[in-house]
Order: structure tokens, then sequence, then C-alpha cells
């Protein structure tokens, strides 16, 4: 098995060499996008970060040259885009860490054909899983599993709460950074006045909101499948199964820590898997789901479509390195063996994740029992953006003594 496994790699290094080192190209300037470089930079790849920001996190990882964007969507992405590869032999991986690149890259995306490699779903499909109600509509037509919602548009459409039962979540119903300039990234609501007096602050800077039937458990219950899908006929190539333990803010934030989930990942990965081939979703994929304490039942809640999630870190911690499998695949390398590692590793935002544990009353260590954890930031072989990260707390508390 070893020498086996040696081969390959000896294959796989060959390949690339013949190929001229392809680059990867990932854009975006957050934790994600520095998951990304690393996942990438340590098998090997030669990665440039496309990022707004010098010190961004990404573009400081010793993985990565940096080359400057303007912007980070619309048709000024593709410009730069086209700009950075416009020298490269061979067309280089590109991966997307935000909706908003995910959004303008497939709205542009002949612009930049054959002058990149990225895998996509069809436009109209990309439209409509980026957004709540597109994606509810979707689901409920294949008879998916998902919680009832209302779309809010206008305050016309208040009245149709009442075939909610409460409580439910208030959300935009696409990404908005105007509205996460002001407001949460999601409210959880007991009744519809609840709801028409939160629209009426909300409605001038982001109408277009939806309220979905809360489905009862905590942040350990939100479980995530991510899978890079050649076709929509195959199996994906490969798929990891993961679950919070705890977010920021609690019950309706983002991951702040989490761990791999193989005791459900056969049931969870092929419900994923089976929507994903029925919407024609291909490439970079990922679908949440939370577990109702009630009946045990998945739900889905959301899925993210071309790009990886802010957490996605955790499946290459465990073994399963994502974008560089689908780096080897883009590029007809042989595909890196997959294989979960034991214990379970728990990747971690240590700040967010303590502010989690502290506002619940938890010890900070609590959930990580058994398994390894990992620091989002800390790597003993890149540690540059941990030294930038503890910098900018320290000069955080620095002026808060000061006050």
């Amino acid at each position: 098995m070893t020498s086996a496994l040696a081969l390959m790699a000896m294959v796989a290094q060959s390949a690339l060499k013949q190929l001229g080192c392809v680059r990867a190209v990932v854009v975006g300037d957050g934790l994600n996008a520095l998951g990304l470089v690393r996942s990438l930079g340590a098998a090997g790849v030669p990665v440039t970060s496309a990022a707004m920001r010098a010190g961004s996190p990404p573009a400081r990882s010793r993985f990565a040259r940096f080359e400057r964007l303007a912007s980070k969507e619309g048709g000024a992405l593709v410009d730069e885009l086209l700009r950075i590869v416009a020298h490269d032999h061979e067309p280089p991986v590109v991966f997307l860490t935000e909706e908003a690149s995910v959004i303008s890259i497939s709205a542009h995306r002949e612009r930049l054909a054959g002058r990149v490699r990225l895998r996509l779903p069809p436009q109209q499909r990309v439209t409509a899983l980026t957004h709540k109600a597109g994606f509810q509509h979707l689901a409920e037509a294949l008879r998916a599993p998902i919680p009832p919602f209302v779309e809010l548009r206008s305050r016309l459409d208040l009245p149709r709460l009442g075939k909610l039962k409460f409580p439910c979540v208030l959300k935009p119903a696409a990404k908005d950074y105007r509205y996460g300039a002001r407001f949460k990234k999601a409210y959880v609501v007991g009744s519809p006045e609840e709801v028409a007096r939160l629209y009426q602050e909300i409605e001038p800077v982001c109408p277009n909101m939806v309220v979905q039937q809360w489905i009862d458990g905590n942040d350990n219950d939100i479980f995530f499948c991510l899978q890079y899908a050649a076709n929509t006929v195959d199996a994906p190539l490969a798929s990891f199964t993961g679950r919070k333990i705890r977010a920021w803010p609690p019950h309706v934030g983002g991951t702040a820590s989490c761990v791999a989930a193989p005791e459900v990942h056969a049931e969870l990965s092929s419900v994923t898997a089976k929507f994903f081939r029925e919407t024609g979703v291909v490439g970079m994929a990922g679908m949440e789901f939370k577990r109702d304490r009630r009946d045990g039942r998945f739900y889905m809640i959301e899925p993210t479509i071309g790009r990886t999630d802010f957490q996605h870190e955790v499946a290459v911690i465990n073994g399963v390195n994502l974008p560089y499998l689908a780096y080897c695949f883009e590029l007809g390398l042989p595909l890196p063996r997959v294989q979960q590692t034991v214990p379970r590793r728990v990747w971690r935002e240590p700040l967010i994740d303590r502010w989690s544990a502290q506002t619940q009353g938890m010890a900070h260590e609590s959930g990580f029992a058994g398994a390894r954890v990992v620091d989002a930031w800390w790597r003993a072989s890149d540690p540059l953006p941990w030294v930038d990260f503890m910098t900018r707390r320290l000069k955080a508390r620095w002026s808060v003594l000061k006050r």
C-alpha cells in the first residue's frame, strides 16, 4: 500500500511538472481563503492569493503569492481575474470563497471560458440556489426535507405568516452587505407581531426577507456535508460530513467550532448528493442541515454553491482535502487518497468560540472530548497569519485598558 501511494505521488509530481506547475488562484480576504491557501500550498500546489488587502490572512501566508484585487464582485472582478491570468500558459484552477464572487463569476462566465478552470452549475441554478426563496422552491418541488417558510418582499406579505408555526427564524433572502452592516445574521422570532416590528425597521434597508419555521435544537444539532462533484450522473468525487459544536452568535450565527461527524455521513452525504444531482449542481458545494430534537429528523437549512464554506478546512484536517482533490481532477492528475483521521479533529476559531462558550455559560473546552483541537489561525509551518491575529487582539485589549 505504501509503495502504491508513493508511486501515485511520483506520477502526480511528474504530471505537475509537465503542466508547468499550474497554479491555483484563491479569491478572498478572510479565514476561509486562508484555509484554502494552506490546504493547497501544503500539498505542493503553487498558490496565488487574489485579495483586496496585502495584510489579509491568505495574503500573509507563506504558501501564497499576493495579487491585489480592486473588487471581489461584479464585472470588475472578472476584469481583475483576466489581468492576473493574462500570462499563464495553462488556465489556473480558481477557488472562490464568497457568495458575491460566485454570483459575479457565474454571470460573466463566457468571458472567462478557456482562461480559468472553475466548475459551476448552470447560471439559472446558481441564481436560484444563492437565493433562499429559490432554494426553498426547488427543495419543495423535489420533496426534499426542508422546513416551511414565507418570503417577505413588502409589508403586504406579512399576513401570510399565519400559515407558519412559531418560533421561526427571520433572515435575508440573499446575501446583502447593507443588511449585514446594521442587523444580526438572523433573528429567532416568537410571533407574527414580532416579525412585523422587526421588519418595519429592516424593510427600508433590505425588503427581501424570509421567515422560516424554527427547527428545535442547539448549535451542535447543526450538521453540514461538503462535496466536490464532476457531473450530475456519478457520485461526488469526495464528500465530508461535519457538525458544529458552537456558533457565534449562538443559535443563529456562523461556525465558531466544528468537528467531523462520520456517524451520520452515509445519510447526509446521500441526501446531499441526490439533491445536487437533481438540481444540476457540480463543482464545490455544501449543504447545511439541522436535526430536530423532537423527532431526530434532518432538515435542509441552506446550500453553499460554487465556493468553500467558512469552516471548509475542517475537512482537510480530518483527511479529506477537497480543494486539492478538485485541483487534481481539473488538471487530470491522479486523485489523492481520502481517508479520515482518527481521532477526529476539531476546527476552532478561538476568539468567537470563546465568546460563544462564555455567552452560554460553557467551559471553553466543552464539546471537544476525545478530539484533537486545531486552531484556525495557528500553524507552525505558517505562523504569520496567527502573529497578525494575536497582534490585533493585543492592540484591541490595550485600547480597552487605555480607556
